[in-house]
């Protein structure tokens, strides 16, 4: 008996849904927040990261980015293996491939280790994300889905707001490899929930699975977050940057080609005609490239900077995730009330806002500050990803839920690597040139020590760990320099998310539907017995 057998199918009520669609759709915001605080949770682990493991700037964005990069890449192809094998199956092989390389993580010595086993959780994750919303809109009926939908999405908001706090409070306690090691019990109560109370669903055509498709689109996104991440340090005019970029377009063009001709294409490119579909992808794209710098910025803004510990930086990022959870679930009663276009619009004007506050942050900016700017972006991020999620998935039919979910996903993945890749970039390069500027004025000390320097020109993280050995108060001019020019990169990394977000919200303003689409706009919704139970 295979695992999609494990469970009895129960026929039900398609105009009701499952009896039990709940309780089965707790069980998938479990597993998703598994998956989603696994990409923030690291953040406030850096400066232990930085200091156990001595990585590079740029090993530190592909140990950040690696996990992204990879459950970007391969969500689209899960997404595809959950139609045709059964979405259960996917979810249960994606919780334990995700287990493994999180244990494996956890006692890694080595920044390429690291990056290996973030690569290997991201994998699995890309088998979770888009089972988790394509079971979840199968055993909800069409009346209740935009709640469930909201409900699913705010546990992906949250979670990323969640990531930080619970490393704080694990990182005060243990190593820094419990960030990791944490995900091992809660995979294995997830996993016997979805053996026991979570039915399955699957494509009933069985389409071939477009290999093709899935390596083109992999080439494509990992040749251009390579070149974004490597840039800083190769230089944007390195062969291997412009090579990077050049790679990525051809993989681009190639994998639109290949899906329009393919008779059974992982992504028919056609989709995006849809205007719900394609205004909803844009959409989660730029939310969730603000989301992501977000955190990676904030988290050391507030350690490296004013000098939090790690359980006080997580925890003073608590009010974004209240906000979610409180706000995204209430989105679809302001959708009902003003539309799905002005919802959107004013999500993300807020957002844009918000991200304009924080790049007014100093160092000695107080917390409150921080905690205003938290606020209002997340209550104008919960606004906007719940419609746009349902625009995605609501724009085809059934028989693709593992599909639109997956594009749900990767939208929300490649926005987020996007968002640690090119904001990660230039924070580096703004940190890098402004720091240049300060070392060779010939006002600072002679006595600061020439190791102190040269870490304190690289990174921020160098400079605090040089700096720590430094004897006396010698190196004290440069660690003043180097938080004043962190925090003016990370404000124009701000200002680059506040652009980014904006400019959405202009191009929401014409493309996002009035009115959200009943599923089915390319197809008629199909009936569970036909669809949503195992063959």
């Amino acid at each position: 008996m295979s695992i999609e057998d494990a469970a009895e199918p129960i026929a039900w009520d398609p105009e009701v849904g499952h009896p039990a669609r709940w309780s089965i759709l707790a069980i998938c915001c479990l597993c998703l927040v598994v998956i989603v605080i696994a990409v923030s949770s690291l953040n406030v682990a850096i400066p232990s990261i930085v200091d156990q493991l001595g990585p590079s700037p740029t090993q530190l964005l592909w140990i950040i980015d690696s996990y992204a990069i990879v459950f970007a890449g391969l969500l689209l192809p899960a997404g595809a293996l959950g139609d045709r094998f059964g979405r259960r199956g996917a979810l249960l092989v994606g919780l334990a491939v995700f287990g493994v390389g999180a244990l494996a993580a956890s006692g890694t010595d080595s920044p390429g280790e690291l990056i290996a086993m973030r690569s290997v959780m991201g994998a699995g994750a890309a088998l979770v994300m888009p089972a988790t919303l394509s079971l979840v809109t199968s055993v909800f009926a069409p009346a209740d889905r935009p709640k469930a939908i909201a409900t699913w999405a705010g546990f992906a908001g949250a979670g990323s707001a969640l990531g930080p706090p619970l490393s704080g409070l694990l990182l005060a306690n243990f190593w820094w490899g419990s960030v990791f090691f944490i995900n091992i019990p809660v995979v294995v109560v997830a996993m016997a929930l979805v053996v026991t109370r979570v039915p399955t669903s699957r494509d009933p055509h069985r389409r071939r699975l477009d290999l093709t498709g899935a390596l083109l689109s992999i080439v494509a996104l990992g040749a251009l977050l390579l070149g974004i991440i490597e840039g800083p340090e190769q230089g944007w005019a390195s062969l291997l940057v412009l090579a990077s970029f050049v790679l990525a377009l051809a993989g681009g063009v190639a994998f639109v080609l290949w899906e329009l001709r393919t008779p059974d294409p992982m992504l028919d490119p056609r989709f995006f005609r849809i205007p719900a579909f394609r205004a909803g992808a844009a959409v989660v794209t730029a939310i969730f490239f603000g989301m992501f710098g977000m955190f990676f910025l904030i988290t050391q803004f507030l350690q490296q900077v004013k000098g939090y510990s790690p359980l006080v930086a997580g925890l003073s990022t608590l009010p974004s995730a209240l906000t979610l959870i409180l706000v995204t679930p209430r989105s679809p009663l302001v959708v009902a009330r003003f539309g799905a276009r002005p919802t959107v619009v004013g999500g993300m004007s807020l957002v844009t806002v918000g991200y304009v506050g924080m790049s007014l942050l100093t160092p000695t900016s107080p917390y409150v500050h921080v905690a205003a700017a938290l606020v209002v972006v997340a209550t104008g991020m919960g606004l906007s990803m719940a419609p746009a999620s349902t625009a995605i998935v609501s724009a085809l039919p059934q028989s693709k839920a593992g599909v639109a979910s997956a594009v749900n996903d990767v939208t929300r993945e490649v926005g987020g690597a996007l968002g640690i890749a090119v904001l990660g970039s230039v924070l580096t390069a703004r940190y890098r040139a402004e720091m240049a500027v300060s070392l060779s004025d010939p006002a600072l000390p002679a006595s600061v020590p020439g190791d102190v320097v040269d870490a304190a020109g690289s990174s921020i993280g160098e400079a605090l760990s040089a700096i720590a050995t430094a004897p006396g108060s010698a190196a004290a001019p440069v660690l003043e320099l180097a938080r004043i020019s962190w925090t003016h990169a990370m404000s124009a990394a701000f200002l680059v998310s506040a652009l980014v977000v904006g400019l959405m919200a202009v191009i929401a303003r014409f493309s996002m539907p009035g009115r959200l689409p009943v599923r089915g706009g390319v197809g008629p919704a199909r009936a569970p017995a036909e669809d949503d139970t195992a063959a």
